[in-house]
């Protein structure tokens, strides 16, 4: 199994097998703490070789700098199928989060497991936002 594309963006789709992210990110500008982020996607492209095939476990979890999680695992099931003729397959996963409350400033991270191996993670930095600079 390879991870083609995992990414924290603001929207992702999929649209007959192609998948559309738009507005990747890895930093969260704020006036103040705690910070809820309104909306923002998870967009994950696998790609499973034929003798993948079959159900594969996914686990998606957000920690915050303790490790601790944020809110609750997300956890399901893949299960790329292929024809004959056909020696790998991608799959699209796209999981879409709302309301995403954050307590301080601090670097968090996205944590990708399949079939129980950690293997991504993605930085989240959620940080003050800027002074204005005066003119």
């Amino acid at each position: 199994m390879k991870i083609e594309v995992f990414a924290l963006c603001d929207a992702a789709t999929d649209n007959h097998g192609k998948l559309n992210i738009l507005g990747t990110f890895d930093q969260i500008y704020s006036a103040k703490v705690p910070v809820v982020h309104p909306a923002c996607a998870i967009a994950m492209r696998l790609r499973f070789d034929k003798m993948e095939e079959g159900v594969h476990k996914v686990n998606l979890q957000l920690v915050n700098p303790d490790g601790i999680p944020v809110f609750q695992p997300m956890e399901g099931e893949v299960h790329p199928r292929m024809g004959a003729d056909v020696g790998s397959v991608a799959v699209n996963l796209i999981l879409n989060f709302q309301h995403v409350k954050f307590d301080e400033y601090a670097d968090y991270q996205i944590n990708l497991a399949i079939d129980d191996v950690a293997l991504a993670a993605l930085p989240l930095r959620v940080r003050q936002m800027p002074s204005p600079r005066p003119a």
